[in-house]
């Protein structure tokens, strides 16, 4: 069992320089829920204006890739279901994802879309929906993101001729704040009991999916226990169990190659 005991102030390193230490205040970090906020109006159905993002939204953000212009939509639904669990709409029955209520609804479509797909398809498992129709939760949180103007979609025509979209950050300082945010309560001297469970669950779920963002300089022992103590943190009773297992489908899908094409 991991031990994840509190770092007195006096063995707590530097954020400045890690190979030192220094005193620190022991004041919780502005939490990715408050200091990453969409600024425009709401969509219909989408996040309170000027509010926080929800965890899907940030794991597609952290998880952006520029190059490719998406994200990894097994990591987005990952997220989703976790917020939902921690939100108690979604809770574990031997295993199963099971709805509390099934007229129960959260405000945010991405959300809501997904606890309306559970209700109404045949029992699985949490490593089942990580993986199961994922590109259903993924598109509807990028198209929110696309209504808060955090993603722009730029329409262009392949060979002058098929219609094509490119989704882009539309301000990629924001997506570098949010990764710095995320590397630093996974490097910074806060406890783990004082990071805001859904902050916990972002570092936690998007470590499992083997993030970039996360491993500048490669994982070692150190890095290791701080993931999992971040990930005891978000896997607060009765959510425990529940992300234990999205993180270990999270760890096989990103070991799992692609199907070539046409397969």
């Amino acid at each position: 069992m991991t031990r994840c005991l509190r770092t007195s102030d006096e063995q707590r390193p530097s954020p400045i320089d890690g190979n030192r230490t220094a005193a620190h205040v022991r004041s919780a970090p502005e939490g990715l829920s408050t200091a990453f906020r969409s600024t425009t109006s709401r969509s219909r159905g989408g996040p309170v204006p000027n509010g926080p993002l929800s965890l899907p939204a940030r794991l597609c953000l952290l998880a952006w890739d520029t190059n490719r212009g998406e994200a990894a939509p097994p990591l987005v639904r990952a997220g989703a279901l976790a917020e939902l669990a921690q939100r108690g709409l979604l809770i574990d029955d031997d295993g199963v994802a099971t709805p509390v209520d099934l007229d129960s609804r959260t405000g945010d479509a991405a959300l809501d879309g997904l606890l309306e797909l559970v209700s109404e398809s045949r029992p699985h498992h949490w490593r089942t929906w990580v993986t199961l129709r994922a590109r259903h939760t993924y598109d509807a949180v990028r198209e929110q993101l696309v209504a808060e103007g955090v993603l722009r979609a730029e329409k262009h025509r392949i060979l002058g001729v098929f219609p094509s979209v490119e989704y882009v950050p539309a301000d990629a300082g924001r997506v570098r704040a949010l990764r710095r945010q995320v590397r630093g309560i996974l490097e910074g001297p806060v406890p783990p009991e004082d990071v805001p469970e859904r902050d916990a669950a972002v570092v936690a779920l998007g470590a499992a999916a083997g993030l970039k963002a996360l491993l500048p300089g490669g994982a070692g022992p150190a890095w290791e226990h701080r993931v999992e103590c971040l990930a005891a943190r978000a896997a607060a009773p009765p959510t425990a169990g529940i992300i234990r297992e999205l993180r270990t489908a999270l760890t096989t899908a990103a070991q799992t190659p692609p199907l070539p094409a046409g397969a």
